[in-house]
């Protein structure tokens, strides 16, 4: 919004999204009406129209957001704690987990699907998220390299960039069969290719 909301304005704003993001994940993105979420979130018609006067379509927007925020924060802090091999494990299973979790809904997915991949608010959000997401990961190998874990000759940009498709294609293909194990071969394979690239000292002849 291009106004400026006083605090509790705000407040309320974001209880409308997260009410809204709620009824999504009960009954779907096309099933949700303005009216089930006024009526989980105890707004009137006219409070609703006044922190998204586009409706429903605004309100969407702002729950992709919102739901894109919480791809990143379901991985925190591990995310931005990628500073030991462990701290990578444990990175790797904070992400399985959360697939696992969410099993095949995606409602950031659904809710992009919905508003229309090539409209400039929901590309927006997804490249947002992207950027966000590989520049962690990127973060962490670059923190890596530092300490003299992974080859600092390799491309941190670009290991990053291919362990989050990695990523994005296991998530893809758990939600067309059901199976994790793409996702998780994804994580072990990147993770161990990033370990391997460590240059060892030549053993000395004994």
């Amino acid at each position: 919004m291009s106004r400026t909301l006083t605090r509790k304005g705000v407040a309320t704003r974001q209880r409308i999204i997260e009410g809204a993001a709620a009824e999504i994940r009960e009954r779907g993105v096309v099933a949700t009406t303005l009216d089930d979420v006024r009526g989980r979130t105890g707004t009137s018609k006219s409070q609703l129209f006044h922190y998204f006067p586009d409706g429903k379509d605004e309100l969407l927007l702002a729950v992709a957001r919102y739901e894109a925020d919480r791809v990143l924060d379901d991985q925190r802090p591990q995310l931005s704690e990628l500073t030991s091999w462990p701290a990578w494990a444990a990175w790797r299973d904070r992400v399985v987990d959360r697939y696992l979790r969410q099993e095949l809904d995606c409602p950031l997915n659904d809710l992009i699907s919905y508003i229309g991949r090539s409209t400039p608010g929901a590309l927006a959000v997804l490249t947002e998220l992207l950027h966000t997401w590989q520049g962690e990961i990127t973060a962490g190998i670059r923190h890596m390299q530092r300490i003299g874990e992974v080859d600092p000759g390799m491309d941190a940009e670009q290991a990053g960039a291919a362990l989050l498709a990695g990523i994005q294609g296991g998530v893809m293909v758990m939600r067309a069969t059901g199976r994790i194990a793409h996702l998780e071969a994804a994580l072990d394979v990147g993770i161990a290719g990033l370990r391997a690239s460590r240059r060892r000292e030549p053993s000395r002849p004994t």
